[in-house]
């Protein structure tokens, strides 16, 4: 399955849970909008940290949404390999497997 397919079917299956709870996907968006919005740190690093967190919890659909958010902001392979790496340091064997995941879903989103 490509990842342009798992993230179009993760977003029906969120647009369900999202009908189902009006108030936790309210509450949920609200949160998002906020951690994102203004701060220290400009939406790419936001992102990267997102992504980093996805691999640390072996997030398959977060890498695809955040994988795709990066490539909105402009990051760059280079600097994704770079953050890709700490990930790998701070998480191990596993993160290594959700690393390699990250790569392939940039490589299908740029190509």
């Amino acid at each position: 399955m490509t990842w342009t397919t798992k993230n179009a079917d993760m977003r029906g299956a969120l647009k369900s849970l999202n009908t189902a709870n009006m108030g936790m996907a309210r509450g949920f968006g609200a949160l998002s909008k906020a951690a994102k919005d203004g701060g220290a740190l400009d939406l790419k690093t936001k992102e990267f940290v997102a992504l980093g967190i996805a691999v640390s919890q072996r997030c398959e659909p977060c890498i695809g949404f955040h994988v795709e958010a990066l490539i909105k902001t402009g990051a760059t392979r280079d600097e994704l390999a770079d953050m890709l790496g700490m990930a790998v340091q701070m998480g191990g064997g596993p993160s290594l497997m959700y690393a390699a995941k990250c790569l392939e879903c940039w490589d299908e989103f740029t190509a």
